[in-house]
């Protein structure tokens, strides 16, 4: 057995696995990391002839209601026999005593979560611009699900959702946040007074964007990921969180290639922001004309994230590489959900 990743102890994992999942484990484990902190951390795990995938919380300051572990399984779990691409479920465990924290197990995906330009640019403008087709197309096939069909109809109330999420991120915030963020204030002001009335509830992802799928070699998804804010509430949410990410990347494109904020829209051949809202209302048949609150909410929830980052960051409690610059956005952020309330 080599060395441990941060985070993952294998010599107590592998014990668990060969008690409640003896036919996974053919022989010593080995694991390394995938992506360090940012979320939840996620790691290669090598059982022998087979390999799998382990996820757990950050290390470090979580928040209370963030990376539940459970809550990503049964997505998941629930989404299988859907149209939209998962991998398969394998196993859970909630015991902390563990490796110290929840975690689960879940098969490898072929594919590539494309996060930065300099990867779709080799595959030209017109693969580019397909990629991003289908991954508004998978947008629209997630909010197409019959939560209750497929044993989700108690995963989240969406009456009264974007008053939910407003008051669930400035908590947030407040749990997470050491310093001044010029700005803020007046967003979540802002936010506070100009709830719009429900909209038609939907299973929603919470953090959708292109490098949180896995598209193969023939342009097609064939995983979703990263369903840690998963609920039952308003589909445009996740739109703007789409929209949001793109327009960080336009306005103000990261450098180097683990940067925090992915520039794949900046790539030729993909979707403006307008294409993707048109092609979103146009499969979906639903109203997008008041997407301005809701563009709102996403920056403030995106600021509200990465201040949370920060913050671990600050405190020596990340893993792997990306978080230098993190707190520089913060404000950039608050400035956009600002100008996206008109």
């Amino acid at each position: 057995m080599t060395d441990d990743p941060k985070g993952l102890d294998l010599a107590a994992l592998q014990n668990w696995l060969e008690r409640e999942r003896p036919e996974l484990v053919t022989g010593p484990l080995t694991a390394s990391l995938i992506t360090g902190g940012k979320s939840n951390l996620t790691y290669t795990l090598s059982a022998g002839s087979r390999d799998y995938v382990v996820r757990r919380p950050p290390l470090g300051h979580v928040l209370a209601t963030a990376h539940d572990m459970g809550r990503e399984y049964r997505v998941m779990a629930a989404l299988a026999p859907t149209n939209v691409p998962v991998p398969q479920m394998i196993a859970h465990c909630e015991d902390t005593e563990v490796i110290g924290a929840p975690f689960y197990v879940m098969e490898k995906v072929a594919g590539t979560p494309y996060g930065r330009a300099s990867q779709l640019e080799p595959l030209g403008a017109e693969r580019t611009r397909g990629i991003s087709e289908r991954m508004v197309d998978t947008l629209v096939a997630l909010h197409a699900v019959d939560s209750a069909a497929v044993g989700l109809g108690d995963f989240g109330r969406p009456d009264g959702y974007l008053g939910r999420q407003v008051a669930r991120w400035k908590k947030q915030l407040e749990a997470s946040s050491s310093r001044e963020l010029p700005g803020m204030d007046e967003l979540v002001a802002h936010l506070e007074s100009h709830i719009p009335a429900n909209g038609d509830g939907t299973i929603v992802h919470g953090d959708f964007r292109l490098d949180n799928l896995l598209v193969d070699d023939q342009d097609q998804v064939t995983a979703v990921l990263d369903w840690e804010m998963s609920t039952l509430g308003d589909p445009l949410t996740d739109v703007a969180v789409l929209l949001a990410y793109q327009q960080l990347a336009e306005v103000a494109p990261p450098s180097g290639d683990t940067a925090m904020i992915t520039d794949a829209p900046l790539a030729p051949g993909y979707l403006s922001r307008d294409e993707v809202l048109a092609r979103y209302a146009a499969e979906s048949g639903r109203d997008v004309g008041d997407i301005g609150f809701h563009l709102a909410l996403a920056f403030f929830k995106l600021a509200v994230i990465l201040e949370g980052i920060h913050y671990r960051h600050s405190h020596g409690q990340t893993v792997g590489a990306g978080f230098d610059g993190i707190g520089d956005m913060i404000v950039p952020l608050i400035a956009a959900g600002r100008a996206a309330t008109g």
